[in-house]
Order: structure tokens, then sequence, then C-alpha cells
């Protein structure tokens, strides 16, 4: 690794992270990116560009606006640190090559998507439609580590020349991947909507997947729809279990006076916190980004591990 050149895609990562803080703010309210400048969201002062560096700005201000001394939310610093941090993950990882532009790619629309739906419940088309594109280009200039692309020079011979190369298999598993990711959120969406006649998660979860799909291939987006299907449940799960600790409280601080015994109050809790999980909106897109990004960096080796461990 060279320490001047890591600086510098660190550095280069921070200006994105700027940019992408623009993007998740603006695309969710069908705003323009690219006008107006940047401005306060309190009081519409526009930011001058001086005050607008990355991470700098936000620590020098102290976290306020400087017209309306409003405070300024800490995800702008959060987001440019970690896509820094992302660009200079990727560098590390995979050196100056086209594997590195295409962790950063994805890492970057994943992160963009993950605080957005965090912030807003909404993931924009703008930037999961553009990266389901990305991802099937990207399979045509790096191979896609799945089944296929692995099993590919068995198949490859002299005799077929060129007409089926690395390129196909990993197009071939690129396109498997989106379908296979989309068409599973889009059928569990269907069949809780049907069940519990409520709509489960929306059809930018869908879209997610085969994003998420399309740079994974088929075998790492199983992962990442395992994964992150147990990552919500135990979060669901903790959740239910805080709301029911902290209101089983409130019953019981109340039927001290009103004569409910504690038994009651927890059932009163429960069915409280029940009540507040079915109609609670559990931001999905969180955790299939989060886990589509782990397993495209490390779940190759977690699926070695777990195959010569059994």
């Amino acid at each position: 690794m060279e320490p001047f050149l890591a600086v510098a895609i660190f550095a280069f990562g921070l200006c994105f992270g700027s940019f992408l803080n623009v993007c998740i703010y603006r695309l969710p309210r069908g705003k323009s990116v690219v006008t107006p400048r940047s401005a306060c969201p309190h009081c519409g002062d526009p930011i001058p560009l001086y005050h607008n560096l990355p991470v700098l700005s936000w620590l020098i201000l102290r976290g306020k606006c400087r017209g309306c001394k409003q405070p300024i939310s800490p995800r702008y610093l959060v987001i440019e640190l970690l896509t820094g941090l992302l660009f200079l993950g990727c560098y590390v990882h995979f050196g100056l090559t086209l594997a590195m532009l295409k962790c950063i790619v994805l890492g970057y629309l994943l992160l963009g998507l993950v605080f957005t739906d965090a912030e807003t419940k909404l993931l924009p088309d703008a930037m999961t439609l553009p990266g389901l594109v990305l991802g099937i280009g990207f399979s045509l200039l790096v191979p896609v580590n799945d089944l296929a692309s692995r099993i590919m020079p068995g198949l490859v011979s002299p005799a077929m020349g060129s007409g089926i190369t690395w390129r196909l298999w990993s197009l071939s598993d690129s396109l498997l991947g989106a379908a296979v990711g989309a068409s599973f959120l889009y059928g569990a969406a269907a069949i809780y909507l049907r069940a519990r006649g409520v709509e489960g998660m929306g059809f930018g979860d869908v879209k997610l997947m085969a994003l998420i799909g399309a740079f994974l291939g088929t075998k790492l987006t199983v992962l990442t729809i395992f994964s992150s299907s147990l990552a919500g449940s135990l979060f669901g799960l903790s959740t239910v279990l805080a709301v029911w600790i902290k209101r089983t409280r409130r019953f019981e601080a109340r039927g001290t006076a009103s004569g409910i015994s504690s038994r009651e109050a927890r059932r009163r809790a429960w069915q409280s916190a029940r009540l507040a999980l079915r109609y609670y909106e559990m931001p999905f897109g969180v955790f299939l980004g989060g886990m589509g990004l782990l397993s495209f960096l490390f779940g190759n080796r977690l699926l070695h591990w777990y195959w010569s461990a059994l």
C-alpha cells in the first residue's frame, strides 16, 4: 500500500461522502442533487464553499449552522468518515484494481441506501435502479465470485473458442443473483400481505435486493437474504422485549394506585408491545444493505469455514 495514494483515496472518499449526504437528504424529497447549492436545512442560509469542507467544517462549526446556530445532524460527519474509510478499506483489500472500484461503487450505494432507509423509510429509485445496471455491467469487467465462475474453467475448451467466456458466466451469475434476490423478497412480501393484511416491506426492498444480487451473484445473494432476515428478526424481538419491559414498568407504576396486579400489568404490556410491533415500520433495507456489503467482503470465507466445519 502506497501511503500517499492511501491518503489521497481517503480524502477522495470524504468528498464523495459529502455528496452522499446531499443525496440522502434530497432524493427522498424529490429534489435535485445538483441545484440549488447546499444550504442549512433549518434557516435555508446557503453554505459557503469554505464551510463545506468534509469533516473539518462540521468540527470547526461544532455541529451548528453559522447563521441560525441550530444543530446540524452528526449524520453528516458520520457519513463522510464512513465513506472515506470505505474507499480506503477497498483499496487496502483489493489494491488499485477494477475489483476495488466495484467494491467502492457497491459500498457507496449501500451506504447511501442504508442511511436513507433508516432516516426516511424510503429507498429511492435514483439509487437502486442505476445500481442494478452498474452491478450487471461490472459482471463483464470483474468476475462474479460464485459457483458458475468457479466451474467455468472446466467448461471452456479450445474448440469452443471465444463462444463461451468467463464474461458470459459472470453475467449469468449476476442476472440470476438479481432475479433470485428480487423474486424471493417479492414473494415474501406478497405472502406477508396476504397472511397479515398489512404491507410487510415495500417494493424498494425488492429493487435493493436485485441490486445486491447483481453485484454478488446467486450464492452470496442467498447468504445475504438469510443473514439479513436473521438480523432483522433479532432486532424485532429485541424491540418487542424492550417495549414490553418499559410498558410493564409503566403499568405496574399505575397499578400501585389502581390495584392492578403485576401479572395483569405484564399481560397488558405484552398486548401493547405486540400491537406496537404490528404497526412498526422496520427499515429492512438497513439489514439488507449491511449484510450485502459484509457478504461481498467476507461471504466466501464464511461459507468456506462453515462447510469445512461440517
